[in-house]
């Protein structure tokens, strides 16, 4: 931690940060990679003129690097990934609220903070995916259904370690209860294939193998292995579309507590939720777009459209810390 923590110090140095900001310029830290930030932000600033600076991290290492800054930060705005991280950024009193009608309007409300602290800014959808081989979609159903004995030694995972799948459970937690989803949590367990994967894209892999039929994943990784991997005998199926939805989470953005241009910061959230910016926002990381009135990219919308689970992503946040011991119960590695 203290060696990310001096990597961090030693950017924002490079970087020429100074103590204060100046009005025509923003400093974010992000948890989305260089490459699909530094696009958009070179968009923002030849449009506004406004200088955009920033540090790329985990969220963890940023989360407490703001927590060790406290009002010396130099950081107007953080960009992460999950509800769950965003939901912990503001819980810890690392960010602000924004009043905004530009936001409110762009943004559903389910995708937002309900105290204005965050704003979901990219669509994530978590859904089932199948072995086109072994598996006929009218198999298919629900993330429920996949503890049924029926999928017994034919489910892949990625371990609970992750926070998407916290993420998951969590809202399953909120629309069922804690004891529905701890015995569809044992279910899962029952039926896995194999140990539980380090990733997303390792679990599709196994999926197309045949080292299992079916699994869970962000929908972005499929996207990126078919990139690769065109032949895969993988399909996707949207879950859950005569009960709740499909799980979905969000990338997204908050204004932070001590910013020293909290407007420049509101401004460019703003901008990133609008119709002209929201494909450069989503498109490189094979996202949904948070704004209704935005098209996905072509690929995405080949997948075909779904109903999205409706609940206010904040209870992924809200009921982590829940979900990860009702995961260690339910023998979820």
């Amino acid at each position: 931690m203290k060696f990310l923590s001096a990597l961090l110090v030693t950017s924002v140095a490079a970087l020429g940060f100074a103590s204060t900001a100046s009005a025509d310029e923003v400093v974010v830290y992000s948890a989305r990679i260089e490459q699909l930030i530094k696009p958009m932000f070179d968009a923002y600033t030849k449009q506004t003129g406004t200088t955009i600076k920033f540090v790329t991290d985990k969220e963890g290492p940023l989360l407490e690097k703001l927590k060790a800054e406290g009002a010396n930060t130099p950081a107007d705005m953080l960009i992460t990934v999950d509800a769950g991280n965003l939901w912990q950024a503001a819980h810890e009193g690392l960010l602000r609220p924004v009043q905004s009608t530009v936001l409110n309007a762009n943004i559903p409300a389910h995708l937002r903070d309900p105290g204005n602290q965050w704003f979901g800014l990219s669509v994530r959808a978590r859904t089932i995916f199948f072995n086109k081989k072994n598996v006929k979609p009218e198999d298919l159903s629900t993330y429920e259904d996949l503890a049924s004995p029926k999928w017994k030694n034919r489910l892949c995972l990625r371990t609970s370690k992750k926070v998407y799948n916290q993420s998951l459970v969590a809202m399953m937690i909120e629309e069922h209860g804690e004891a529905k989803t701890e015995q569809i949590v044992k279910g899962w367990v029952n039926n896995l294939a194999t140990d539980v994967f380090s990733d997303d894209t390792k679990m599709l892999e196994a999926v197309g193998a045949g080292q299992c039929d079916v699994g869970i994943a962000n929908t972005y990784y499929y996207g990126r292995l078919m990139e690769k991997k065109p032949d895969q005998p993988i399909g996707i199926f949207w879950a859950n579309q005569k009960t709740g939805g499909v799980h979905v989470n969000v990338s997204g953005a908050g204004v932070t507590k001590h910013a020293k241009n909290p407007a420049g910061a509101q401004k460019l959230i703003e901008w990133l939720a609008s119709e002209q910016a929201q494909n450069l926002y989503t498109d490189a990381g094979m996202e949904f777009p948070v704004n209704p009135k935005v098209k996905p990219d072509p690929v995405l919308v080949g997948w075909g459209s779904f109903k999205p689970n409706l609940i206010n992503v904040s209870k992924a946040g809200e009921l982590q810390a829940t979900a990860v011991k009702l995961m260690d119960r339910a023998g979820y590695k």
